[in-house]
């Protein structure tokens, strides 16, 4: 028997190992198996290059269960190791034997995981004891022994072993214990070690036989060697890219929209295929969501720094052996190698799009609604993927049709053009609470677009900066004959002193739960008489505030304002000013005259004022205005008062507003309900 001590820089080697090294313990499992596939894919390059003339046999890795013993076994029928091999590899941590290989084998050596030579270690994080039990492939190689108990001392045996290949025997320590349970370890498994090169096999499988499962004695293999990624895409057809999607997401029963087959040798080495899934009307991002693999080893979900934040949108799988990992595996190191194969992959699902939008656009038309928000985020966020969407992206107006950037300048150019040269693009957010809205801008020959998503304000500000001369308008944010000005517009029939008048009436009616400006403008008298819009800059700001950032937020904390636009040209705001002359008149004259007086007496005052600074003016005069202001504003109060009171009476007031609210889904509770009752009484009328 050998004795020696393990050649390391300090003793203290273990207990980083086993709290530092790796960020998760289980990772000891991936790692164990990794080696054995190492192993595995050596022999296959010994024997096809004919330096190995044995029979292969079964390479099957299996890892087996001892509960009594309190093991784990990881074993395999690869290349094996000789006592010096021990030596050199196992005493002489970091001495990548993978790395060896490589170098001597690289224009054929199958998949090699290991990088470091330090994933054997990691199976101390678990173990009290590990045990190695080998026979390498040579000829008449002497089996060896190796056993350590996590301190730098080690000793190594001869021993009597049939079969080549590598026995790794882990004694579970107390507190690892989870790691004997045949759960656990499948889970672990499933996790890391679904789609690696080599068949692995966990326990039995079983059949129902006699009432009961019993064990059929064929190995139960838990990954898929030759995952779709790993073929040719021409050998490949839409059923295999869903079952492999399906493999991968067992629990997603939709099926993708479309995938992406990346296959990809120089600059880099990447292989994988992304999928697009059916992406709703909000942000659910997952981000993890797409798996990253070294030569099909599980590295990690968590692909930030390699896939663009708007990619984290999609499914799938990426395989490099190019991307740099650190000793454990587990996280990425932001390089320029890892920067261009983010750029990359992002060219390439903006060429697929574009190819998918070209080949068939029909079919891209009908996966537009759950594609759109992807589009979206990725030209928010990539400044190269916004310049190949703009070729693919749609417009879908309200009666459903499709449109790119191009054609629905074309057809509403014409139309939609304001008095100072700015194509107005008219939107929605909700088909049918903006319906009189959307009907009203039909009338006029408008299209109106639907752009509904969580992210809409913040498309259409990206579009205004990028599309010059192009204006985008919320259909409820106006009057129609306001949104898109033209030269030519109605003349009103109210005077300046009838709206002073009306004024006071309608506000003395709006709703107290938010804040309502009150104004006047002309449209076609067959127009509703009052109609409910909301500030398109005031508005959108508020909407983009959901998703935070910059001035948004600040927008965000403010109240809801809305204008409440009076028809002036409508009869019955007509009849309203014709009721308030004829019951109030004389009030009103009065006041009127009393406002004249006081007007005049301030002209007079300002007369006397005229070229004079302001120390030049006498106390008397000062105060003289002061005491003019404040008569006026008490007549103007009292004036206001009278005409808010007629309004507060006036049921008619009430219920064009109401109609108005309700046009815009903004009437409910016990205000529905009065204002049924009061349809009812004024039909009776």
């Amino acid at each position: 028997m050998q004795k020696g001590k393990i050649n390391v820089t300090s003793e203290n080697i273990f207990p980083i190992i086993k709290k530092f090294l790796y960020s998760d313990h289980e990772i000891f499992l991936r790692e164990l198996v990794s080696n054995a596939v190492d192993a595995t894919q050596k022999l296959k390059t010994l024997s096809s290059k004919g330096e190995f003339k044995g029979e292969l046999g079964d390479l099957t890795i299996r890892i087996k269960l001892d509960k009594e013993a309190k093991t784990l076994t990881v074993s395999d029928a690869g290349i094996g190791m000789t006592t010096e091999e021990i030596d050199k590899y196992i005493n002489q941590i970091a001495f990548s034997s993978a790395e060896e290989f490589l170098e001597k084998y690289k224009t054929d050596a199958h998949a090699i995981i290991g990088h470091f030579g330090l994933g054997f270690y990691s199976a101390f994080m678990v173990s009290e004891r590990v045990e190695i039990r080998t026979k390498s492939y040579k000829d008449e190689a002497q089996a060896v022994r190796w056993e350590c108990d996590g301190s730098p001392e080690y000793q190594v045996e001869d021993i009597e072993k049939e079969q080549r290949g590598t026995d790794i025997i882990l004694h579970i320590d107390e507190e690892s214990t989870d790691f004997l349970e045949d759960s656990r370890i499948e889970e672990l498994l499933k996790k890391y070690c679904k789609f690696l090169p080599v068949e692995i096999g966990f326990g039995q499988e079983k059949e129902w036989k006699d009432e009961k499962y019993v064990e059929t004695g064929k190995d139960k293999i838990i990954n898929n060697p030759t995952p779709a990624w790993t073929k040719k895409p021409a050998d490949l057809k839409d059923e295999d890219y869903k079952a492999f999607y399906h493999e991968m997401y067992p629990t997603t029963f939709e099926d993708p929209l479309f995938n992406i087959h990346l296959n990809v040798d120089y600059p880099f080495n990447l292989t994988g295929i992304l999928y697009f899934p059916k992406i709703k009307n909000n942000l659910e991002i997952q981000k993890n969501k797409i798996q990253l693999y070294s030569n099909q080893v599980f590295v990690t979900d968590h692909v930030d720094g390699i896939v663009p934040d708007f990619l984290m949108l999609l499914h799938g799988v990426l395989d490099s052996p190019d991307i740099p990992l650190n000793v454990s595996r587990s996280y990425l190191q932001s390089d320029q190698n890892v920067k261009k194969i983010s750029a990359h992959i992002t060219k390439k699902v903006a060429d697929r799009l574009h190819e998918i939008f070209k080949e068939d656009r029909t079919k891209f038309e009908e996966k537009w609604d759950d594609l759109k928000l992807f589009v979206e985020y990725g030209s928010l966020t990539d400044e190269k993927f916004y310049e190949k969407a703009a070729k693919f992206f749609l417009f879908k107006n309200t009666d459903g049709k499709y449109f790119t950037l191009d054609e629905y300048e074309t057809l509403v150019k014409e139309n939609q053009t304001d008095k100072h040269k700015n194509i107005i693009y008219l939107y929605t957010d909700k088909t049918e609470e903006r319906y009189s809205f959307i009907e009203a801008a039909k009338s006029k020959g408008y299209d109106v677009l639907i752009m509904d998503d969580q992210l809409a304000p913040h498309f259409i500000n990206h579009l205004e900066q990028k599309l010059t001369g192009k204006r985008f308008v919320r259909v409820d944010s106006d009057v129609v004959e306001k949104m898109i000005e033209k030269e030519d517009g109605f003349e009103s029939k109210l005077s300046k002193d009838d709206e002073d008048n009306l004024l006071p009436v309608f506000r003395s009616q709006v709703p107290s739960d938010s804040t309502y400006f009150v104004q006047f403008e002309p449209m076609a008298d067959t127009a509703n008489p009052v109609i409910v819009t909301q500030n398109e800059f005031m508005r959108r700001m508020k909407d983009m505030s959901a998703l935070g950032g910059g001035m948004a937020g600040y927008y965000g904390q403010m109240p809801d304002s809305y204008n409440l636009v009076v028809n002036a040209n409508h009869a019955l705001v007509q009849k309203i000013k014709d009721d308030v002359l004829k019951n109030a008149g004389e009030e009103l004259k009065k006041f009127d005259a009393e406002i004249t007086s006081v007007k005049k007496d301030q002209e007079a005052l300002e007369a006397l004022k005229k070229d004079k600074k302001e120390e030049e003016i006498p106390q008397e005069e000062m105060d003289k205005a002061e005491e003019l202001d404040k008569n006026l504003r008490e007549i103007e109060k009292k004036k206001e008062a009278i005409l808010a009171e007629y309004g507060k009476n006036n049921k008619l007031v009430k219920q064009m507003i109401d109609l108005a609210l309700l046009a815009n889904n903004m009437l409910k509770g016990e205000a529905l309900t009065k204002f049924v009752k009061r349809s009812v009484e004024l039909i009776e009328e």
